[in-house]
């Protein structure tokens, strides 16, 4: 038998955690940011860890309009929203570019 009640609880409370992160960053209000956000905890999601989830939820709580200036290089990343899943979020976005890029001849 798998886990204890405890154990189920937990994990209903992640995967709980989890649907709301995946919401939050689909419903946006910027259509732009929800393909940002959204495309990458779609591939992501179960993939990240705790510190991960907890600065993703941090980073959910800028303004869209801060977030899209500063994801797209049009404002300077402040310190305080620099971090190791900022940093992937943008990694995964170029490489998805480069691949299309590539896929259609262009790279």
């Amino acid at each position: 038998m798998s886990g204890s009640p405890a154990d189920t609880a937990a994990s209903t409370g992640r995967d709980n955690r989890r649907k709301r992160i995946m919401f939050r960053c689909w419903h946006r209000g910027m259509k732009e940011m929800d393909l940002l956000l959204g495309g990458f905890v779609e591939a992501e999601i179960d993939n990240l860890d705790e510190a991960e989830l907890v600065e993703l939820e941090h980073l959910l709580t800028a303004h869209d309009q801060d977030l899209y200036a500063w994801m797209t290089g049009r404002k300077p990343l402040p310190q305080e929203w620099d971090g190791p899943l900022y940093r992937r979020i943008i990694a995964y976005h170029e490489e998805a570019i480069a691949k299309s890029r590539a896929d259609k001849g262009l790279a």
